[in-house]
C-alpha cells in the first residue's frame, strides 16, 4: 500500500521540495561566474600593467639636464632610479609634430638626492616631488602575475573538476544524460495501453514490488533486475515502461544507447556509472534503456571487436552495475529493443536481465482496442465502424494505428467536417500504409487502359479463389509509388500460413500481369512489385516452410548473412540442391501462372466489365465489384459528375458570400445605385 502524503497543509505545500530525486533550488548559472572572474582579472592585469609601464618619452639624462637648463621643465617626481616629469607647452614635439608633454629618465641609483641636483633644480624653479616604494610593494607587484594565474586555473578547470560529481576528469561530459519523469509526470498507465495484454500481465509483479518490497522479501525470493522488451517497431515498449512506472507511482529516469557512445573511450561507461548512481539515490525508481543494442551487441564480432573499444567499455560498466544491485536496491532496470537476436549473451542472462517479454503486433481485438483509445480524443461519425478498420489493418503497429486516427482527424478538418467520418478513416489507412493519394496526376489513357485491366485481373483472381482473403475495394487512382492498388479485407489474423493460401497469394499476384496480356496482347513493367512478392512467396515455400516435395522437410535459408563468407560462398548446401531448389520455385510461379491464365480467359467479360466500371469511377468497393460481376450495373455518380457537383458548390459558396456582404453607408446615392445595378447584372 502507498502512503501519500497530506497535502492539505498549506504551509506544508509552500516550502520548497526535499529529499532524494527532488530538483533542487534554481542556483545562478555557472557561466556569470566564469563572466565575473573574467572581468575581474582583466582589470586587475590592465592596472598592473598601468603601474609598471613607463608614462611619457623616455629621455636621456643629458636631454633632461638641457631641458632645465632652458626653463622647459615644469615639475617631476623622483622615485629611485627613475624620474617621472611634465613639460611647458611646446617645448618639446615628436618626429611626427605631436606635442610631448610628459617624459621619463632612468638615472643612477641616489643621483636623484645629491646636492648639485638638487640645487640645479631650484635654480629653474622645477617642482621637485620625492617617492619612495617598499620592499614589500615589490614583492607584491612580482606576485601579482602568479596570483593571478592560479585563480585562472581555479575557476576555469579545478571547479569544473569539483562540480562533475562522480564523473572524475571528464568532467560534465561524463555525466549521464538521461530524462527524469518524476510520479507527478509519469501520468502514464494501463489504461492507455491496448493490445498487449499478456505483457501488461507479465509486468505486474514488478508493480507489486515496488509499492511493496517487503511482501517479496518475506519469502526469500528476488524480483528481477532487468526486464527486456523485444518487439517490432511501435509496438508499444516505451509506452508500456511509462505505464509501468505510472502504476508503480515511483520516477522514471529513460536514456537511449546512442547516448553512451561518445568519440572518446571511457565517456560511455562513466554516464552509466552516474545513471546508476543517481538511480540508487531516488529509488524506487525504474531505469528505462531504450534501443539497448546500441551498446549491447555480441562482443568480439567484426573488425572492431577489441576489448578497447567504446561500445564494449559500456556494455561491461552496463553488466558490472547490473551485478552490483542487491536485494535491497529497489531499482528495476527495463530495456527495449526490436533486435534481441543480437543481443550479447552475458547482457541477456538471469541476474541481469532476468526476463525476456515479447511484444508483438496486436491482434484484431488488440488493433480494434488501440483504435478506440486513440479515438477516445477525437470526435467521431454515426457511420465510423472501429471492428472494420481493425479487420482491414492486419500486421498494422500501435503507432500505425494512431497514425491512421490522426491523418483522419486532421483529413475532416480540412475538409470543414463535424466529425471524422468512415471514409476519413479508410483513407487515412490507405495513406498510411500505401502514401497519399496522387489524383493531379495527368495520366495518358493508353497508360490508364492498362492499368484498368491490371487491377481488374487481380479483382478478378481474388475474387474467384477461395483460399484468398475477400476483396475489400479496388482502385486504379495512383497512390504512392503504385498506379492502382487492389485492398482486402482479411476476415481473422493469421499466425500461421497454410500450403493453399500460399498458392493463393501468388495467383492474386499474377492477375494482373496475366490481365496485360490477354486484354493488351501486350505486357509492362507495372507488375514489378506482384513478381517480388510471388517470388518471395515461393522461395519461403521451399527453402523455410517445408512446402516442396523434391527437397522435403529441410530448411536451406539463412536468417541472415554470415560475418564472415564461407567456403560456399554463404550458402548452407551444394551446388545441386541449389539448382532444385531454383526449378522448384520456378515450377510453382510457373503453374500458378497457368492456372490464372486459365481462370481469365474462361471470366473474359467480367474482366471487361470491371475494366470498363473502373475507367467510369476510379474506385469500386467490395459490394460494387460483386455486382459488376453478377451482371449488374451500378447507379452511383460518376468521377465527372462528383468534380462537377463540387465545382458547382464551391460557385455557389462564393456567390453567397459576394451577396451577403454589406454595402457601405457612408457611399452617396449615386454609388449606391451604380453597387444595386452591378448586383442585378451578376
Amino acid at each position: 500500500m502507498n502512503n501519500q502524503p497530506n497535502n492539505s497543509d498549506p504551509d506544508r505545500n509552500n516550502q520548497p521540495p526535499q529529499g532524494p530525486g527532488r530538483r533542487p533550488p534554481a542556483k545562478p548559472p555557472r557561466n556569470i561566474y566564469s563572466l565575473g572572474v573574467l572581468l575581474m582579472i582583466g582589470v586587475l592585469l590592465m592596472m598592473v600593467m598601468h603601474s609598471m609601464s613607463p608614462q611619457g618619452r623616455e629621455l636621456t639624462f643629458s636631454e633632461f639636464s638641457r631641458l632645465v637648463q632652458d626653463n622647459q621643465v615644469d615639475s617631476i617626481e623622483v622615485e629611485d632610479a627613475t624620474i617621472t616629469g611634465k613639460l611647458h607647452p611646446g617645448a618639446l614635439t615628436s618626429d611626427d609634430g605631436t606635442e610631448i608633454t610628459e617624459f621619463t629618465v632612468v638615472i643612477e641609483q641616489g643621483i636623484g638626492r645629491e646636492q648639485w641636483f638638487q640645487q640645479l633644480l631650484s635654480e629653474h624653479d622645477v617642482e621637485v616631488t620625492y617617492r619612495s616604494r617598499s620592499t614589500l610593494v615589490d614583492i607584491l607587484i612580482g606576485l601579482v602575475p602568479w596570483i593571478l594565474i592560479l585563480v585562472v586555473m581555479y575557476f576555469l578547470v579545478f571547479r569544473q573538476f569539483r562540480g562533475a560529481g562522480g564523473a572524475g576528469m571528464l568532467g560534465s561530459f561524463g555525466r549521464s544524460r538521461h530524462r527524469m519523469a518524476s510520479k507527478d509526470q509519469a501520468k502514464v498507465t494501463f489504461k492507455q495501453v491496448a493490445g498487449i495484454d499478456e505483457a501488461k500481465d507479465e509486468v505486474q509483479e514488478i508493480i507489486h514490488f515496488l509499492r511493496n518490497p517487503k511482501k517479496f522479501q518475506r519469502l526469500g525470493g528476488r524480483i528481477p533486475r532487468g526486464i527486456l522488451l523485444v518487439g517490432d517497431p511501435g509496438c508499444g515498449k516505451t509506452l508500456l515502461a511509462k505505464a509501468i512506472a505510472g502504476e508503480a507511482d515511483v520516477p522514471l529516469l529513460s536514456i537511449s544507447g546512442s547516448d553512451f557512445v561518445e568519440m572518446f573511450v571511457g565517456v560511455g561507461a562513466s554516464r552509466v556509472r552516474d545513471l546508476f548512481r543517481q538511480a540508487k539515490e531516488i529509488s524506487p525508481c525504474i531505469i528505462f534503456l531504450d534501443e539497448i543494442d546500441a551498446v549491447g551487441r555480441k562482443r568480439g564480432v567484426g573488425v572492431a571487436g577489441g576489448g578497447h573499444d567504446e561500445r564494449e567499455q559500456t556494455l561491461n560498466a552496463i553488466l558490472v552495475e547490473m551485478d552490483g544491485f542487491s536485494s535491497n536496491d529497489q531499482v528495476i532496470v527495463i530495456a527495449a529493443t526490436n533486435r534481441g537476436d543480437v543481443l550479447d549473451h552475458a547482457l541477456t542472462r538471469p541476474g541481469r536481465f532476468d526476463r525476456q517479454i515479447y511484444v508483438p503486433l496486436p491482434d484484431v481485438k488488440g488493433r480494434a482496442e488501440i483504435l478506440q483509445v486513440h479515438a477516445a480524443k477525437v470526435k467521431l461519425g454515426p457511420d465510423t465502424d472501429l471492428h472494420r478498420l481493425a479487420r482491414g489493418t492486419p500486421m498494422f503497429s500501435g503507432a500505425d494505428l494512431e497514425a491512421i486516427i490522426n491523418e483522419a482527424a486532421l483529413a475532416a478538418t480540412m475538409q470543414n467536417k463535424d466529425y471524422v467520418e468512415m471514409c476519413d478513416l479508410e483513407e487515412a489507412r490507405d495513406k498510411v500504409r500505401w502514401g497519399r493519394a496522387r489524383r493531379s496526376r495527368t495520366i495518358d489513357e493508353k497508360e490508364q487502359n492498362v492499368t484498368a485491366f491490371h487491377e481488374a485481373g487481380h479483382a478478378l483472381v481474388q475474387s474467384l479463389t477461395p483460399s484468398a482473403d475477400p476483396i475489400h475495394k479496388v482502385s486504379i487512382i495512383p497512390r504512392g509509388r503504385m498506379g492502382g492498388a487492389t485492398f482486402s479485407l482479411p476476415e481473422q489474423d493469421r499466425t500461421m500460413y497454410t500450403k493453399s493460401f500460399c498458392l493463393a497469394l501468388i495467383r492474386v499476384c499474377f492477375g494482373g500481369r496475366v490481365a496485360e496480356e490477354v486484354a493488351c496482347g501486350e505486357i509492362t513493367s507495372g507488375a514489378q512489385m506482384d513478381i517480388e512478392q510471388a517470388t518471395n512467396i515461393a522461395r519461403q515455400m521451399v527453402k523455410v516452410w517445408g512446402m516442396s516435395e523434391k527437397l522435403g522437410f529441410i530448411k536451406y535459408g539463412a536468417d541472415e548473412a554470415p560475418a564472415w563468407p564461407t567456403d560456399l560462398g554463404g550458402r548452407e548446401y551444394s551446388e545441386h540442391t541449389a539448382e532444385v531448389i531454383d526449378s522448384e520455385i520456378k515450377d510453382i510461379m510457373n503453374a500458378a501462372y497457368n492456372d490464372v491464365k486459365k481462370l481469365i480467359l474462361e471470366n473474359r467479360d467480367k474482366l471487361d466489365r470491371l475494366k470498363a466500371a473502373l475507367l467510369k469511377y476510379e474506385t469500386l468497393s467490395d459490394t460494387e465489384v460483386k455486382r459488376i460481376m453478377d451482371g449488374e450495373t451500378l447507379d452511383k455518380p460518376t468521377v465527372g459528375d462528383l468534380i462537377k457537383a463540387e465545382q458547382a458548390k464551391t460557385s455557389d459558396n462564393n456567390h453567397a458570400e459576394h451577396q451577403q456582404t454589406p454595402s457601405s453607408k457612408d457611399n452617396n446615392s449615386a454609388d449606391n445605385s451604380s453597387d444595386e445595378t452591378t448586383e442585378n447584372q451578376e
